[in-house]
């Protein structure tokens, strides 16, 4: 007999399907809050990308052309890199 009233897990089972339900759902929205939290160094959402790696990208640039030097050029990086 299957149907409505056929099945043998009642309300537990009514329940589980519920749970598992939200864990799911809350999942997918975990999944994508975190892909779009944390884009990829070279897919950029929005153009936008943090401020650091522009002054890295400069500092290069100015490294390359001579207008600093080695010893410069280091410090300025770690001073960049440093957590603030």
């Amino acid at each position: 007999m299957c149907g409505w009233g056929g099945g043998s897990s009642g309300i537990a089972g009514w329940i589980a399907m519920a749970v598992l339900m939200v864990l799911f759902w809350g999942g997918v929205v975990a999944v994508i809050l975190f892909f779009v939290r944390n884009p990829r160094s070279g897919e950029r959402m929005n153009g936008a990308h943090p401020l650091h790696h522009d002054a890295e990208r400069i500092l290069n640039e100015r490294f390359a052309r001579g207008e600093i030097d080695e010893t410069e050029y280091l410090a300025r990086r770690a001073a960049l890199r440093r957590p603030e």
